[in-house]
């Protein structure tokens, strides 16, 4: 992914969102700091409806015993 200055991307924005249009997104620094991404509408949809990984988590259907409790160790190794 591309890195162009803010005062670069405002000279030249079409060009900037006909490149992330065409999946050739673009970040926007400011400063020398990352500050924006610019996208197109079609990879953020594809962004906004992937979940979180706590609401991954959340769904999980088994029980709450299946999964050990954190910093547990299995007693025996399992051979695949």
């Amino acid at each position: 992914m591309k890195e162009i200055r803010l005062k670069d991307a405002k000279a030249t924005l079409s060009a900037v969102v006909d490149q992330a249009v065409h999946g050739n997104p673009a970040i926007i620094t400011r400063h020398g700091r990352k500050e924006a991404v610019v996208l197109s509408f079609e990879e953020y949809e594809k962004l906004k409806h992937v979940p979180s990984f706590g609401r991954l988590l959340a769904s999980y259907p088994g029980d709450d015993d299946d999964i050990p409790p954190r910093g547990h160790k299995p007693s025996r190794m399992i051979d695949l």
